[in-house]
Order: structure tokens, then sequence, then C-alpha cells
């Protein structure tokens, strides 16, 4: 029963960190290993969870945005770099490609060296919503998906590679670079989501073809089908949430709810 709990609970947290520029990485980290929830599942079930997470992130993903990306796809076989959407296509391939190799390279390392330094993780936290409040406050607003060029998709998606540290966020930094090139906010966070598919999909194939993952997802299939439901759930609610934020709104509250977490984890490690 626990396990079911920690699951809702965590699945709940993934699906509004994975999408809103706070990290979800670090969430996870923090909710399970400083405040405890879910830090009494077994190395198993924890493997098997997160993948579902990741899987339930992606359905979001790939169901919120299917027609956007079923016509890029198209339109990028079919006309290639001189339709828009089909430029799109490619660009976010270009965008992925940077932090795949490095992912797949240093992931392992970067993740043990940083998992259990909280302390950096906090800092990480706060020094990415002041760059990105501050980045989106100081750049005009003069470009849409449409009009992103493939320096501009490359230099994105080179951004990512910083969010493989938790608490720096893949959609916190992927936006705050966007803005940063003068992409308008709600084309920011959309160009984010769209970079994010290919990143989540290729987790979860790697994660899939790690030894055991299948008969780890056999014997806890309720924690499995959980989590994918609920973080699904969650991702759909909160990508659209944060597209009509960002139409009038800027990144002050995800700074301060930041800010406002690193020194709650602070204080705990402290005291």
């Amino acid at each position: 029963m626990a396990d079911i709990i920690n699951t809702i609970v965590l699945g709940i947290i993934q699906g509004i960190a994975e999408f809103l520029p706070i990290s979800s990485s670090a969430h996870l980290i923090i909710f399970r290993d400083v405040f405890g929830v879910g830090a009494g599942m077994s190395t198993k079930v924890a493997l098997c969870f997160d993948l579902a997470l990741h899987l339930g992130t992606l359905l979001a993903i790939a169901v919120f945005f299917f027609k956007d990306f079923l016509n890029m796809v198209i339109k990028g076989l079919t006309k290639g770099v001189n339709d828009s959407d089909g430029k799109l296509f490619f660009q976010i391939i270009v965008a992925t490609i940077p932090a795949a190799i490095v992912g797949v390279l240093f992931e392992d390392i970067i993740e043990e060296a940083i998992r259990t330094n909280y302390l950096l993780i906090s800092i990480a936290l706060i020094v990415m919503g002041v760059i990105i409040y501050l980045v989106d406050k100081k750049s005009k607003e003069e470009k849409n998906t449409k009009e992103i060029s493939f320096k501009d998709a490359l230099v994105i998606g080179c951004s990512q590679i910083f969010a493989l540290i938790p608490g720096f966020s893949r959609s916190g930094t992927t936006i705050a670079s966007a803005r940063f090139l003068k992409v308008d906010r709600e084309s920011a966070a959309k160009f984010s989501f769209y970079l994010s598919a290919p990143v989540v999909l290729g987790a979860c194939v790697l994660q899939v073809f790690k030894d055991s993952t299948i008969s780890l997802i056999t014997t806890n299939s309720t924690i499995f089908i959980l989590g994918i439901l609920v973080s699904f759930i969650t991702g759909l609610i909160c990508i659209k949430f944060l597209l009509q934020y960002l139409k009038k709104h800027d990144f002050k509250i995800f700074m301060i709810y930041r800010i406002l977490l690193a020194v709650v984890v602070i204080l705990t490690l402290l005291f």
C-alpha cells in the first residue's frame, strides 16, 4: 500500500516538474532522499517506477502534440526544409544530437557524482531560476517556432546538456536559451516540449534494454501501470497550463518557487 501511495505522489511530482521549468530530476531526488517520499522503495521497484514515469510523460507529449508531430514528420519526409513544418522536424533532430551524445557518454558519471550532493542541486535550482527570469525579462519576443533557424535550434539543443545536472531542468535550460534568442514565451515552451519527445524516448529505450527490465515490469505491473497513468494525466494538465500561463505571465513565479525549495532543502539538511 505504501508503494502505491508513493507511486501516486511521485507520479504527480514527475508530471508537474517534467514540463514546468523546475527540474523533475531534482524534485524526485529531493522528495525521495531528503523528504523521504518513496524512500522505502526497493532499488528494483524504483527502476521500474522511473521507467513508468518517463513513459507517462512521453505519452503526454505524444497525445498533446500528436497533430503537430504528425504534420512535422509528413512534411519533413515529403517536402524537407522547404516547408516550415518540415524544417522544424529536422531542427528537432539537430537539436537532440548534442544532449544525446553527452547523455550516453556521461549521464551515469554525472548521476553518481551529483545525485547525493543536495547542496549543489539546491544551488542549481536557485541559479537556473534566476537565469530564466532575467533572460526572459531582458529578451524581446521576435520569433515563433516557424522562424527558429538551424543555428538557434543547435544552441537550444546544446543547452540541454546542462540539464544532466539535477536542478537545472531540461525545460528550464531550453526555454531560457530560446528566450535569449528572442523566441516568444509560448513558442519557446512549445519548442522545448517538442525537444523533450526524442530525449524522453531515448531514455525509455535505454532503460528497456537494461538487464532484467522486462522481468521487473512483469513483477511490478501495478506500480508500472499506475506510474504511467498518473504522470500521463498530470503531464497533460501541466503542458496545457504552461502554454496558457505564458501568454500573459513571465517566469517570476517559477524563480520564486525554485529559490524557496532550495532554501527548504538547505535548512532541512542543516537542522
